[in-house]
């Protein structure tokens, strides 16, 4: 059977991604709908009718509509790519990510960093790349993404400056990133298989799987001084009054000054 498009709200998306961008916040953000309609509308039959995920780079069905996600190049930076399901999930507070058979989308979200690496035309270290899903206060979309691009420069140094400090479980980093104080917890490992980040923020941290939309979460790829890969998470929750919206995506750095 044909898949049914509407061609209003998808003509109004596409005009929004060529001409503002997708996920800056702000007035000219209007249609919170954009990722939504263009992966459902458009890579999504795309790729099932011709084989071509375009206007995304990729399309991963393998594992059915309901399990797949969509890899869409954001126009901000010239590495910065997002991973965004193709069933339709909200955001970071959706119960689906913590379900026993939920997708692995952190998974799938580093194993598509070799993107980053293909844009910038070099391979960058694990510890240059950091993954990063905002809160509910601190995004402008209402289809869950997950923003894979370069880290701050600032924050990888204090990553490794207090690698001592991050053990494997929730604690205060105890230093501010970006002038917010974020919890960290380090997993060993080269990729995140069998690890599901929303998972451990929400059994990890007290109050946190009943207010998940209030956090924000990244992955921050990382080479320990024992030699061995793994990864950072950080997580905060959102404090309006202090002019903190839970947005883990100001650990990137969408010019990508770590790769000069």
């Amino acid at each position: 059977m044909p898949r049914r498009r509407s061609c209003a709200p998808l003509a109004a998306s596409l005009l929004l991604w060529f001409g503002v961008g997708l996920v800056a916040p702000g007035p000219a953000q209007s249609d919170s709908n954009a990722l939504w309609n263009i992966v459902h509308n458009m890579c999504v039959p795309n790729e099932e009718e011709h084989g071509s995920p375009a206007p995304c780079r990729l399309v991963d069905l393998r594992d059915g509509e309901s399990a797949g996600y969509a890899l869409l190049k954001d126009l901000a930076g010239p590495s910065q790519f997002l991973l965004i399901p193709t069933a339709r999930i909200s955001g970071i507070e959706s119960p689906a990510l913590l379900a026993p058979e939920a997708p692995n989308y952190f998974a799938a979200a580093w194993r598509a960093h070799t993107y980053v690496d293909r844009a910038l035309r070099k391979t960058l270290p694990r510890d240059d790349i950091a993954l990063a899903i905002n809160s509910v206060s601190g995004r402008s979309q209402n289809q869950l993404h997950i923003h894979i691009d370069c880290v701050r420069t600032d924050v990888r140094a204090a990553l490794r400056q207090y690698e001592g400090s991050i053990a494997d479980r929730w604690a205060p980093l105890g230093v501010p990133l970006i002038g917010h104080a974020y919890l960290a917890t380090r997993v060993d490992g080269e990729d995140l298989d069998g690890v599901n980040p929303f998972q451990l923020l929400a059994d990890g941290v007290s109050g946190a799987r009943e207010d998940m939309g209030h956090y924000t979460l990244v992955v921050a790829g990382a080479m320990f001084s024992n030699g061995r890969p793994g990864f950072v998470m950080l997580a905060d929750h959102a404090n309006p009054a202090a002019g903190d919206r839970a947005s883990g995506e100001e650990l990137q750095d969408h010019a990508c000054a770590i790769a000069k």
